[in-house]
């Protein structure tokens, strides 16, 4: 059975205009086109398009969910797996609305949040694995060592710093500023300093090609990784923090 392009607007929440966008950039196309020109959409396109609101709830880019669909695969585990990573995302969404509930409580209460429960949700473990895929298994060690020496109260530092970075950047993106422009590349260059003070990562132990290198690759990571992106707001403000640093090194998007 088919469906209507305003029937599919309807029950979706997608514009017709970002459908037909989604058609121009060959990520989405209609089962069939009716005489009038009308587009019409299949179950197979349908699950395609809710694929891609997935993807996109999950902070991925047009052009990720693009490879992401394009590897193919079996329909119903790919599906599967989209239900695992909206699981694994409510779970660590919970995880940060408990922490902010638990400041609410205790500002009620006349009390200072205990810092220790402020930034549950924001584990560096949780990115482990692309450490070591990335720049291998002696960088996560090392890196994994200097965390495991901190005193409780400088790990509790650095998430702080870590989630005040990661709201100044949101900020930044909310009030449309120029990537380009003096105060943002400030940001950009307190971003490399919080890099440089990981033990084990090129940005701490490498030379000006390797910091740019690393950097570059954490920036498109930013936007890829809805679990990046959400640090930042969101796939815009991850695109914006990309947009920032590759300014920073002399490119533009």
């Amino acid at each position: 059975m088919e469906h209507a392009m305003r029937d599919v607007v309807r029950s979706s929440g997608v514009t017709s205009r970002t459908l037909r966008h989604y058609e121009s950039v060959g990520l989405l196309l209609p089962s069939s086109t009716a005489a009038g020109g009308e587009r019409r959409y299949d179950s197979a396109a349908l699950l395609r398009l809710q694929r891609i609101l997935v993807l996109r709830s999950l902070g991925l880019g047009l052009p990720a969910i693009g490879r992401a669909l394009a590897a193919g695969g079996d329909e119903m585990e790919a599906l599967r797996e989209h239900a695992d990573q909206l699981v694994r995302e409510r779970e660590r969404l919970e995880t940060r609305l408990a922490a902010v509930r638990h400041s609410i409580a205790a500002r009620e209460n006349g009390r200072d949040p205990e810092m220790s429960e402020m930034f549950k949700g924001y584990d560096h473990r949780e990115y482990e694995q692309e450490v070591e895929q990335r720049w291998g298994k002696e960088s996560a060690k090392r890196s994994n060592e200097w965390w495991e020496s901190m005193s409780q109260e400088k790990r509790d530092g650095f998430q702080h710093d870590a989630a005040a970075l990661g709201q100044a950047w949101t900020d930044a993106a909310a009030a449309g500023w120029d990537p380009r422009g003096e105060e943002v590349q400030a940001l950009a260059t307190r971003h490399l300093d919080w890099l440089r003070a990981i033990p084990g990562t090129p940005a701490a132990g490498g030379g000006e090609e390797a910091l740019r290198a690393y950097v570059l690759g954490l920036a498109d990571m930013y936007v890829a990784d809805p679990r990046f992106a959400a640090n930042y707001g969101g796939e815009t403000g991850a695109g914006f923090v990309r947009a920032t640093l590759r300014a920073h090194f002399g490119l533009r998007d």
